[in-house]
């Protein structure tokens, strides 16, 4: 019983909820990989099993390095401020629930377990897929860590897009089949940004919050509402148009111009973030078309439904993008 309090209470501080961002997009890459020369559904799983272990040590990581920073308590001081702040970071380390050491430990262990899902897809393919690992891992580790502090700098959404895009997908495509495609590059690099629009979205809700604190996110970085909803439809509206250009030139299946059935929410999205700039205050309303959204009773009862219908609409944009491409690497 122990062991599996102490599981579940460190599975729940990993910030579980955010894993689909790793998730979806490493199960796309494996199932572009499928059909392919080479192709081992054994590796492509072990691959899978890595990336989600290697998430949730990063995700400790952050912690521990934010919490090092003492970047912790911004929210819980723009919370007394009357700001309309989120839920207070790593609650389980400013209650005393946790230490610092046994913080560093666990995320320590999980990067090993997640090394040694890895061994046998090294054995089996070869040096690239440690070049590509220890990429990611070095931008992982240093979105909030030294020596780069991308977070801090602005940089941490482009970080973002690069990791769980064309890197991860590239490692996991590589993993299950031994090879590179320009195809995946032309999924991945959409994929990216739409994970990265996960985190902007979030970001342009917590600019005046990040702002006073002085931590410097793309949102706060490039300075006025105009640019940041600028730089969101940018980021919104690429994935279609690289899908497109690959329809055209054939290098991707027309089939996959499906992928334009996800384009409402994405609409829907920059429509809500368009109101929330304008008009912060503007109650918001949960459609069904815009996919689950887990807890709603406890959203409401919280008064973040303004945060979590758009938190949600970015997460469900992304399940909805995966989802579809893999349908249509199926089809075509």
């Amino acid at each position: 019983m122990k062991v599996i309090k102490f599981i579940k209470f460190w599975f729940i501080n990993t910030r579980y909820h955010a894993l689909a961002q790793s998730l979806l997009p490493a199960s796309l890459a494996a199932v572009l990989a499928y059909g392919q020369e080479g192709f081992s559904p054994l590796l492509a799983l072990l691959a899978v099993i890595g990336v989600e272990l290697a998430h949730m040590g990063v995700n400790l990581f952050d912690d521990y390095f934010d919490y090092l920073h003492q970047n912790t308590e911004y929210r819980e001081l723009m919370a007394r401020a009357g700001m309309r702040a989120r839920i207070a970071k790593c609650p389980y380390l400013t209650s005393g629930q946790a230490s610092l050491k046994e913080l560093f430990f666990v995320a320590s262990a999980l990067g090993l377990l997640a090394g040694l899902f890895g061994l046998p897809i090294f054995l089996a393919r070869g040096l690239p897929i440690i070049y590509l690992t220890l990429i990611t891992a070095a931008l992982g580790l240093t979105y909030s860590g030294w020596p780069l502090r991308l977070s801090y700098r602005g940089l941490g959404e482009l970080e973002i897009g690069l990791v769980f895009g064309p890197l991860m997908m590239s490692g996991v495509y590589f993993s299950a089949c031994g090879g590179f495609s320009l195809p995946l590059i032309l999924i991945s690099i959409p994929v990216g940004l739409l994970v990265m629009n996960i985190v902007y979205t979030h970001a342009i809700m917590d600019v005046e919050p990040d702002q006073r604190v002085g931590k410097m996110t793309l949102a706060v970085l490039v300075g006025s509402s105009f640019s940041r909803l600028t730089i969101l439809a940018l980021v919104l509206v690429i994935p279609y148009l690289m899908v497109t250009l690959g329809v055209l030139t054939k290098k991707l299946p027309a089939v996959y111009l499906l992928v334009f059935i996800t384009l409402p929410l994405a609409v829907m999205l920059f429509k809500l973030m368009l109101q929330y700039v304008s008009h912060p205050a503007k109650p918001v309303s949960r459609r069904f078309w815009m996919g689950p959204m887990s807890r709603w009773p406890v959203v409401t009862a919280n008064g973040i439904e303004w945060f979590m219908v758009r938190w949600y609409l970015a997460r469900n944009l992304l399940l909805f993008f995966c989802l579809t491409v893999m349908i249509a690497s199926f089809l075509g």
